[in-house]
C-alpha cells in the first residue's frame, strides 16, 4: 500500500489534475485529438474552450486521472511528448494525429513506468528484473522438488520499492502451473481496503461522515465502508472493474 490510513484521511485537496482528449467532427480536424489537462471539471473546461468559436460538434473521448501508480503527477506535456516519441504527429499546439488507443497506451506507460509497442493499454509484460526473479525462483523450487516432491521451498526476494511483488508472484504461479492458490492475500486485502477508503474520502462531500463497519459471520469477516457520496452513476456501472477507469472527483467538479 502506498499510503497509510492516516495519510488517506487527511483533508482532501480541492482539485486533482485530469488528462482529457476531445475530437471535433469536421474535415479540418479529421483524425485529430486535442490532448490537454485541467484541474477543473473536464466537461466545463472543454465547453468553455469551444464556446467562443461556437463549436458544438465535439466529443470528449477521454477524461482520466493524471496520477501515477505511486501517487506522483504527470502532465499533458508528458502525454504529448510520449506520443511524439511513438511517431505520432503533433500538428498544432495540443492537437495530435492519433487514436484514443494511442493515448490510453501512453497513459498506461506513464502510470506504470513500463513501455509498450503498438496500442496495448492493459496487457502487462514483466520487466527484466521481474523475469529474472521468476526464473531463479522457478529453478530453485524444482531443484528442491527433485530431492523431495513434498517439500515446501521458500525463496526470498530482496526487492526494491515498486518492484511489483504481487504481479511477479502471479507470474511465478503461472509458470509453476499452480492452481487454486492464494498469493499475498494480506497485500491484496490491504490494497483493496485502502482503495475503497480513498474512494469514500474522494467522493464524500466535505464535512460528511464515512462509516467503517466490521462483523464476524461464521468463518468470515465482513467489512463495509459507507459514505454520503452520490454513488456510481448508471453509465459507469459496467466499467467500475476496468483497470485505471475512474470518474471525475467531486472536488474537481
Amino acid at each position: 500500500m502506498n499510503k497509510t490510513i492516516e495519510q488517506i484521511l487527511v483533508l482532501k485537496p480541492e482539485a486533482r489534475p485530469r488528462i482529457y482528449a476531445y475530437s471535433i467532427a469536421d474535415k479540418a480536424h479529421a483524425g485529430l485529438l486535442k490532448v490537454g489537462q485541467t484541474m477543473r471539471n473536464v466537461k466545463q473546461r472543454v465547453a468553455e474552450q469551444l464556446k467562443t468559436a461556437a463549436i458544438k460538434n465535439y466529443t470528449i473521448a477521454l477524461d482520466e486521472s493524471a496520477e501515477r501508480d505511486d501517487g506522483t503527477i504527470f502532465t499533458d506535456h508528458d502525454v504529448r511528448a510520449a506520443l511524439v516519441k511513438k511517431g505520432v504527429k503533433n500538428t498544432e499546439l495540443e492537437w495530435m494525429r492519433c487514436t484514443l488507443k494511442d493515448v490510453n497506451t501512453v497513459l498506461t506507460e506513464l502510470r506504470t513506468g513500463q513501455k509498450f509497442t503498438g496500442t496495448h493499454s492493459q496487457n502487462f509484460a514483466m520487466r527484466k528484473e521481474q523475469a529474472v526473479a521468476v526464473d531463479k525462483t522457478y529453478d530453485y523450487f524444482h531443484s528442491i522438488w527433485a530431492e523431495d516432491k513434498k517439500a515446501a521451498p521458500r525463496f526470498l526476494w530482496n526487492a526494491k520499492m515498486r518492484f511489483g511483488k504481487t504481479f511477479t508472484s502471479y507470474q511465478l504461479a503461472k509458470k509453476l502451473d499452480i492452481k487454486g492458490s492464494v498469493i499475498h492475500i494480506d497485500t491484496f486485502l490491504e490494497s483493496a481496503f485502502a482503495n475503497l477508503l480513498q474512494n469514500a474520502v474522494d467522493f464524500s462531500p466535505m464535512e460528511k461522515s464515512i462509516w467503517i463497519r466490521a462483523r464476524e459471520e461464521s468463518a468470515r469477516v465482513t467489512i463495509e465502508i459507507e459514505d454520503e457520496g452520490p454513488g456510481i452513476p448508471d453509465y459507469a456501472a459496467a466499467r467500475v472493474f476496468e483497470r485505471f477507469y475512474s470518474l471525475p472527483r467531486p472536488a474537481t467538479g
